[in-house]
């Protein structure tokens, strides 16, 4: 035993506060197995659906983009179209011209059916390929499918209106390739 003298301080008796605490299982110290389980499928979800997010997003542009591509391709292609049989049209207005003097009866006659069968089929080409002549002959002027090259006061035709049609309009599908030159009645 220790001997305290007199006068001298006496040296401090431990505590019970200063005493470590016995080793009980800290709820810090070791994390809940569940928990963390939890923590991780919350996360991998949360990172699918941004994965998901992101596939869906550029499903719909490629979607798209094919959509453009295709629509760009038709339009590249009735352009094509529409310039190579623009350049055919003089011809057929050539046939239409002579159809309309073709000799009934005769030596003529003969070669006017071969004229006239050749003209179906040039006609029959246009229209497969899509060509389809503007109805202008009567109808009110519309400046989208017809040129007004000259204007004339008449009674038989109301103001505004087609007298006649001086050159054949073409359209290719929606669009017009050669309008109608037309008289128009004043």
């Amino acid at each position: 035993m220790e001997t305290v003298l007199e006068g001298e301080p006496t040296p401090p008796s431990p505590s019970l506060d200063s005493q470590p605490a016995p080793s009980a299982p800290s709820e810090a110290a070791a994390p809940d197995p569940v928990a963390e389980l939890k923590a991780q499928i919350e996360a991998a979800s949360a990172k699918a659906a941004e994965y998901l997010d992101g596939w869906q997003r550029a499903r719909a542009d490629f979607a798209n983009y094919k959509k453009r591509i295709e629509r760009e391709n038709a339009d590249l292609s009735q352009t094509v179209a529409a310039t190579v049989l623009t350049r055919i049209l003089p011809a057929l207005d050539d046939f239409d011209l002579a159809m309309k003097t073709a000799p009934a009866d005769g030596d003529g006659a003969k070669w006017a059916e071969g004229i006239a069968l050749v003209h179906r089929k040039l006609k029959a080409i246009l229209e497969n390929e899509g060509i389809q002549r503007i109805n202008a002959d009567g109808q009110p002027f519309d400046p989208n499918f017809h040129e007004a090259v000259v204007h004339e006061e008449t009674d038989s035709h109301p103001e505004g209106h087609v007298i006649e049609v001086l050159r054949q309009g073409y359209k290719l599908g929606d669009r017009v390739i050669r309008p109608a030159l037309v008289k128009v009645a004043k």
